[in-house]
């Protein structure tokens, strides 16, 4: 039996990387840091439910830094 094969667990992020994003990052990126994973968060997404600002540029989601830091209890 395999331990942590590449889909069995979402890696979250340190705090010294989320500190470091930009103004906005990816729903990938966004996921990760709240733990989620890829199908769960673009479903969030889609239904306007992600549990902090997502911005739709076209066919991409945009997740502000700002709200995610804020939401993570990380907001200077």
């Amino acid at each position: 039996m395999r331990e942590n094969g590449p889909a069995s667990r979402v890696k979250g992020m340190s705090r010294e990387e989320l500190l470091e994003l930009p103004a906005t990052v990816d729903l990938e990126t966004g996921n990760r840091a709240l733990g989620l994973g890829r199908s769960k968060g673009y479903e969030l997404a889609k239904r306007g439910q992600y549990p902090c600002k997502v911005l739709r540029l076209g066919n991409a989601y945009r997740v502000v830094t700002a709200d995610l830091l804020a939401l993570l209890g990380l907001a200077a």
